[in-house]
C-alpha cells in the first residue's frame, strides 16, 4: 500500500519510517514501496548488518516478483525477519514487509508468519512512546482487516485496535458530495438501494493501477445488478482525466482536491476500498490492493453474487 497525503512519501506510514531510521542515524523513505533496487541503494550498506542486508534487498525487490512466486517469497523473509536479534533494524524490516504482504492474495498463512514476525518484533522491542503507532497498526489492520493472529500485550496495540474500530464507525455515518471527471455530483447518501464500493487511488501508486482493470471488470459485469464503483482520487482533475483516458476505464472517478473525503474516511494509504450494501451498511473492506477473486468476496459480503 502507498502512502497518501501532500508529502507523497512512498509508505503507508512513510513518515513513521522515516522517524524510524532517524534513531539509527538515518532519514529515509521506507524500503516497501520504492521502485525496485531505490530502497536498497538509499540505506548506505553499512548500516544493515550481515544477515540484515540480503533481507533489506530483497524487500526492495519484492514488488517486481512475479505473484506466483512473492507468497513464498514474502513467507520466507517473514521467517528470515524473526531469526534476527531484536532492535530497530528488525522492526524495520518486518513494517516494511507487512505494509507489501497486502498487495494482492498471497494466502492466509502467509499473511499469518508476517503478523507473527512483526507482533514478535514488537514485543521485543517496543517503539518508544515519543514515536508514532505506524508499526503497531500495521499489526492491527492485519488483526482486523485480515483475519490473523496476534499475540502482543501492549496498550498500545490495544490503542490502535480501538482506533480502528473508530475509524469505521465513522465510516458507516459517513456521507459525502464529490463530482466526476465530467462535472457531475455524487452523494454516497443518495446511492442506496445499490452496493457502492468506493476506492481511493492515485495515478502514481502502482498496486492501485494494478487493481484498476479488475475493477473495470467489476463495473461492466454488475453494474446492471446496482453496482455503482466510486473511485475517489485527490489529485489534479486534468491529471486524473488524462489517466483514465488513456487506460480507457468506464466506471465513474471522482475527484477530491481538498483531501477532505480522505480525512473524513481515514484513509493513511492506498488503494483502499470500502463496499456498503444496498440498505447503506458497510458490508466490508479492503487495506490495500485486491485482486478479482477477492473483490469477488468483498462484494459478496454485500449481497453481490
Amino acid at each position: 500500500m502507498m502512502k497518501q497525503g501532500a508529502e507523497r512519501l512512498p509508505a503507508k506510514f512513510g513518515f513513521r519510517m522515516c522517524v524510524w531510521t532517524i534513531a539509527v542515524g538515518l532519514c529515509v523513505t521506507s524500503l516497501a514501496t520504492a521502485p525496485p533496487g531505490a530502497a536498497a541503494q538509499s540505506r548506505a550498506v553499512s548500516t544493515w548488518s550481515g544477515p540484515e542486508a540480503p533481507i533489506a534487498h530483497a524487500l526492495a525487490g519484492l514488488r517486481s516478483t512475479p505473484d506466483d512466486v512473492r507468497a513464498r517469497e514474502t513467507k520466507r523473509l517473514a521467517l528470515d525477519i524473526r531469526a534476527l536479534p531484536a532492535g530497530d533494524h528488525k522492526l524495520m524490516l518486518a513494517s516494511d514487509l507487512a505494509s507489501l504482504a497486502t498487495e494482492g492474495d498471497f494466502g492466509r498463512d502467509t499473511l499469518q508468519e508476517v503478523a507473527t514476525t512483526l507482533a514478535g518484533a514488537l514485543a521485543e522491542h517496543p517503539a518508544p512512546e515519543s514515536l508514532p503507532s505506524g508499526p503497531y497498526l500495521e499489526v492491527a489492520q492485519l488483526v482486523r482487516y485480515e483475519h490473523v493472529q496476534a499475540s502482543l500485550s501492549s496498550p498500545r496495540f490495544a490503542q490502535a485496535m480501538s482506533e480502528l474500530e473508530a475509524d469505521d464507525q465513522q465510516r458507516q455515518e459517513a456521507d459525502f458530495t464529490l463530482t466526476d471527471l465530467e462535472g457531475k455530483a455524487w452523494s454516497l447518501k443518495s446511492l442506496r438501494g445499490k452496493v457502492v464500493l468506493v476506492n481511493f487511488w492515485a495515478t502514481w501508486c502502482p498496486p492501485c493501477r494494478k487493481e484498476m482493470p479488475d475493477l473495470e471488470w467489476l463495473h461492466q459485469h454488475f453494474q446492471s445488478q446496482g453496482l455503482v464503483i466510486l473511485a475517489i482520487s485527490d489529485e489534479e482533475g486534468s491529471k486524473v482525466k488524462s489517466f483514465i483516458g488513456q487506460q480507457g476505464f468506464s466506471y465513474t472517478v471522482l475527484l477530491d482536491p481538498g483531501r477532505k473525503v480522505n480525512t473524513l474516511f481515514h484513509v493513511r494509504g492506498i488503494p483502499k476500498s470500502f463496499i456498503y450494501d444496498r440498505t447503506g451498511k458497510l458490508a466490508a473492506e479492503s487495506i490495500d490492493m485486491r485482486t478479482r477473486p477477492q473483490f469477488l468476496s468483498l462484494l459478496a459480503q454485500a449481497g453481490l453474487e
